[in-house]
């Protein structure tokens, strides 16, 4: 990202489906400007729109213009934009983004990973100075879009994953282990839930929940952690520990972005994989009809950590 404004790089400011973008603000001198620090908004950057903070308002040759933070990524990432580079951060501008990425394609191309995905430099620029983002480990190669299989996360859990990569990355919590529930347990109870609603459940949907707790329990050290909770993972899953028994809806949810890669490597029949997608979908609904019951408002500083800040403090 550059130190200017780059939001409509390559020409998308002519591209129709753009036209949602908020409008140009004019006579900025004699207002107030329309964002204010700390806030959270939707930042457009070659196109697409990124979650992000607002560090620093400033006006700029007549126009406001924000130092905007894309949250999940380094400082190094942090650019000066336009406000009507900027959107608010509801749920009517959220459906827009995820409109604007659907017209993409999902060609990002893992499942909506801008919680995840550093967005690209404007014009090929910096490239010398790239460095990683402290995202999720060790990812596998880019898979063409054709081959995933496509799992809409819902909003509120969208903003979820934000949440969990902020409070990790930036202020170094973790979520206190073992959790309770756990994945086994919401599974169970989303089986009792289907059970109630439904009557019978399915020998298939029996299998996709049994799955859906294998797969987690194999790409929880792999796929599912960032750098900062290895040694957690190390300390609370020794040999023969199942992740499944002591994560719980925080890291069931990240399976759900690594899902379509996952399950491009997997040969399933047309007809099983809609039936996989409509069933995974559901799960997330369960998961979002119960958000404040199954994922922690805040995480909690590890004691190593806290106990170092209060030796140097003495």
């Amino acid at each position: 990202m550059g130190s200017s404004p780059t939001c409509n790089g390559n020409g998308d400011a002519d591209d129709p489906a753009m036209d949602s973008s908020p409008p140009t603000h004019t006579d900025t001198s004699k207002s107030q400007p329309p964002f204010a620090v700390a806030e959270k908004v939707l930042a457009k950057h070659r196109g697409r729109f990124y979650e992000a903070k607002v560090r620093q308002v400033e006006l700029k040759e007549g126009q406001w213009h924000c130092l905007v933070h894309y949250l999940g990524w380094k400082k190094s990432w942090d650019e000066w934009l336009p406000t009507d580079c900027l959107m608010k951060d509801t749920e009517e501008n959220i459906q827009i983004k995820l409109a604007i990425d659907a017209k993409f394609g999902d060609d990002k191309t893992k499942l909506d990973r801008a919680s995840f995905n550093k967005p690209k430099t404007p014009n090929n620029e910096t490239r010398g100075r790239k460095r990683k983002s402290e995202v999720l480990i060790k990812e596998d190669p880019e898979v063409p879009p054709d081959k995933l299989v496509y799992i809409q996360i819902p909003p509120t859990l969208r903003k979820q994953l934000v949440d969990d990569c902020e409070f990790i990355t930036h202020l170094g919590k973790l979520v206190k282990l073992p959790r309770s529930p756990n994945v086994n347990d919401i599974m169970k109870n989303y089986f009792d839930y289907r059970l109630k609603k439904c009557g019978s459940i399915s020998d298939s949907a029996e299998e996709i929940m049994k799955g859906l707790c294998i797969y987690f329990d194999k790409a929880l050290p792999v796929k599912l952690l960032y750098k900062n909770e290895r040694k957690q993972y190390q300390e609370a899953c020794p040999d023969n520990t199942t992740p499944s028994t002591v994560y719980g809806a925080e890291h069931l949810l990240r399976l759900f972005v690594k899902l379509p890669e996952i399950l491009s490597h997997a040969s399933i029949e047309e007809e099983s994989l809609t039936e996989l997608q409509a069933q995974l979908v559901d799960i997330l609904r369960f998961l979002q009809r119960n958000q404040s019951t199954y994922f922690l408002s805040t995480y909690h500083i590890p004691d190593d950590i806290e106990n170092s800040t209060n030796k140097q403090g003495d």
